[in-house]
């Protein structure tokens, strides 16, 4: 069983300096809330703050967590003003990346072909990418749900090979339960974890599909986290607002460790 993981995405919050202090501010949060050794826990942690602070972060962060990017561009090095690439992004010790995230393909219209070449440049650079799919509430409602996500999966991963597909995490978001006013169960979370350990089953098989990490990325907080993570499907958590202070974020982090080790 591959180490559960946290992963926190700050989104478009944060100034430089308020980044900076976070840091101490969590590694003391996590003291306080019984964290004592992430490594011997079974639980990998990674943050990923807005990317002008990216090169900065890794060097103070010096190896305490990983480094996540919150994208990065399907192009080429090359004129294309505004654009950063994969490796550019590893060169500056980033550890991992999100992508395909439901705000970028609505935001910035990114489509599965562009989320399938950045997940291709990403693992040529060398980074661990997490790749998200997710249904809105409309395609909930109609029952296509289960059919959405299968096909934002296998388009981003169809032309990857087992090697490529096991360096890879996925994060489920359920958009229709974020923000609405509707909330997700956590029966619902798992049926549609499962669901989608079944397609990276029937693309490359049950073994690596058992291996890979699928992370909930609907509203965990601290009053639920370890709820959701106790489901057998739901390997760890992408962290929306709850990441954005360290106190709620460690306790998350603790949950975590508490259902990858119990005690």
């Amino acid at each position: 069983m591959a180490k559960m993981l946290v992963a926190g995405n700050w989104k478009c919050n944060k100034l430089f300096n308020e980044a900076q202090l976070f840091v101490d501010a969590l590694k003391t949060a996590l003291q306080n809330a019984g964290d004592t050794s992430q490594k011997d826990q079974g639980c990998d942690v990674m943050i990923a703050p807005p990317s002008p602070y990216l090169a900065a972060w890794a060097q103070q962060i010096n190896g305490a967590f990983k480094v996540g990017a919150q994208h990065c561009s399907h192009v080429e090095p090359g004129a294309h003003t505004g654009d950063f690439t994969a490796d550019m992004l590893a060169s500056c010790g980033v550890d991992m990346v999100i992508l395909g995230h439901s705000e970028r393909r609505a935001d910035h219209a990114e489509t599965d072909q562009h989320v399938a070449t950045q997940l291709r440049h990403a693992l040529d650079a060398g980074l661990r990418p997490i790749l998200c799919c997710g249904e809105s509430l409309e395609c909930r409602e109609s029952g296509a749900h289960h059919d959405w996500v299968q096909g934002q999966i296998t388009a981003a991963t169809a032309d990857l090979s087992a090697a490529d597909m096991s360096r890879v995490d996925i994060a489920y978001e359920p958009i229709w339960a974020i923000g609405t006013g509707v909330t997700a169960s956590t029966m619902q979370a798992q049926e549609m974890h499962a669901f989608i350990r079944s397609i990276i089953g029937e693309l490359h098989g049950d073994e690596l599909a058992s291996a890979t990490r699928i992370l909930y990325g609907g509203s965990c907080k601290p009053s639920n986290a370890a709820e959701l993570f106790a489901c057998p499907d739901v390997d760890g958590g992408l962290i929306g607002g709850a990441a954005l202070d360290p106190v709620s974020f460690a306790a998350i982090v603790v949950a975590a460790q508490s259902t990858a080790c119990p005690t």
